[in-house]
């Protein structure tokens, strides 16, 4: 079993899991909603078997030393902040690969903080500005229409308590995964927590949330996802200023790294390499299948 740890920043203490050689480069993972690092567990032993160190933390309102009340303190710049604070623990710089929610912070952080990021790999979901005009110029609107019943105090929590993994495996999420995702969420105020992340939207600078990375960028989307449509994720290329490499997962729902582990590493962990001075590998990624 992969050792865990517990990394402070400030006064909160986030629980991180540790896999792959101590020597390889750090690849920090940050998981999206409504998940915890544990939604990397197949991806991982792909990224080790290259030769790298993957850090795949609980963020904010994901671990319970790290559960801060008031949306407030939900805010994107926040969440980056807690990823920079968890790659200074262990040395300063990281590829960062981020899915869903995870993805959002991954873009903010590589964008405000560029000299911590060796690399980016964002899944599913665009970069914020390109999301943020996909809004209003898209169907993008109506398939994020959650994000406004999220806003609502209490009546959210209620919902999902009863209807949360049904949702789950209606996007395409397995039965299993979503009971498990659930169940992570009853602890005392970490669906609060989880929810906060959609309530400090409203937050948002726009301007801030254009700004562009300068970081060597994978996005990888998924054409089964019913979340995220392809609007804003064909905008992204506008918002990245160094190389950039797109690529669409076929027949694949919003869930990729659970549900297309092997299609993943095929073409995260060339990207990986291709950045890297650490991740030089013992074994390529296998093939898909």
């Amino acid at each position: 079993m992969s050792p865990t740890t517990q990394v402070a920043r400030g006064e909160l203490a986030f629980n991180v899991t540790e896999a792959g050689p101590a020597d390889g480069e750090p690849v920090l993972l940050l998981h999206g909603f409504p998940q915890r690092s544990d939604s990397w567990d197949a991806l991982v032993p792909l990224l080790t078997d290259a030769g790298c160190r993957t850090i795949a933390m609980d963020q904010r309102g994901y671990s319970p030393g790290a559960r801060p009340a008031g949306r407030g303190a939900y805010r994107i710049s926040e969440l980056a902040a807690d990823a920079a604070a968890v790659i200074d623990h262990y040395g300063g710089r990281a590829h960062v690969v981020g899915h869903d929610w995870g993805a959002a912070v991954a873009w903010t952080l590589a964008a405000a903080q560029p000299d911590r990021v060796r690399s980016l790999t964002a899944l599913s979901v665009p970069h914020p500005g390109a999301f943020l005009r996909s809004l209003v110029t898209s169907r993008q609107g109506l398939r994020s229409w959650y994000f406004v019943l999220f806003q609502l105090p209490w009546l959210p929590e209620a919902l999902l308590r009863r209807g949360l993994v049904a949702a789950l495996v209606r996007s395409g999420q397995s039965g299993e995964r979503a009971e498990r995702d659930a169940a992570g969420l009853t602890a005392r105020g970490a669906l609060t927590a989880a929810l906060n992340w959609h309530r400090a939207m409203p937050l948002l600078n726009p301007r801030r949330a254009g700004e562009p990375v300068r970081r060597p960028t994978l996005f990888v989307w998924s054409d089964g996802d019913v979340f995220v449509d392809r609007a804003g994720v064909e905008r992204t290329e506008r918002y990245v200023r160094a190389p950039y490499r797109f690529e669409t997962l076929r027949g694949v729902s919003h869930w990729i790294p659970e549900e297309a582990p092997r299609e993943l590493a095929a073409v995260l962990v060339p990207h990986l390499r291709r950045w890297s001075t650490g991740c030089a590998g013992r074994a390529e990624a296998g093939p898909p299948t």
